[in-house]
């Protein structure tokens, strides 16, 4: 399976990490809120806090390329999370798909690669005081809406 890992040069010169689109993992857990990821120096927008997640192989769907990528990076085991919905930003030749689940079974997670400085649970009322990967950060007020609408 052809993993994806390249950027994508949009027509205007910006640039997106995963040939196939990227995907993330929104985990949220009703008692410690939502898992964040302190992104290493080195990674684009590094030190900003976003979401587990990276470039989908070919073929791969969004939820199985963010689950994928939440188990390497922070060691989200699949069968712990239930997924509740996704959202996805199509800027037509690249997308970023952010799914986001819940927590059915506890576990405990850890920096399984070298692409986080930090891993932190997060109370929903405090993620937009981080400073937040910028595309994270204009997503999060309708993701958080979403999240809150389900617990209603």
């Amino acid at each position: 399976m052809n993993s994806g890992d390249a950027w994508v040069e949009g027509p205007n010169g910006e640039r997106f990490w995963g040939r196939f689109g990227a995907a993330g993992l929104l985990v949220h857990d009703a008692r410690r809120g939502i898992l964040l990821q302190h992104r290493a120096d080195w990674s684009h927008f590094g030190g900003t806090w976003g979401l587990p997640g990276g470039a989908r192989h070919e073929g791969e769907s969004a939820v199985d390329g963010a689950l994928r990528e939440a188990n390497e990076e922070a060691a989200v085991p699949p069968d712990a999370v239930d997924v509740l919905f996704t959202s996805t930003l199509d800027l037509g030749f690249w997308s970023y798909t952010t799914v986001a689940a819940e927590v059915v079974k506890p576990f405990q997670e850890r920096m399984a690669d070298v692409e986080s400085i930090e891993l932190r649970w997060v109370p929903i009322a405090d993620v937009a005081e981080l400073p937040l990967h910028p595309g994270f950060a204009s997503s999060w007020p309708e993701l958080r809406a979403r999240l809150s609408a389900l617990a209603e």
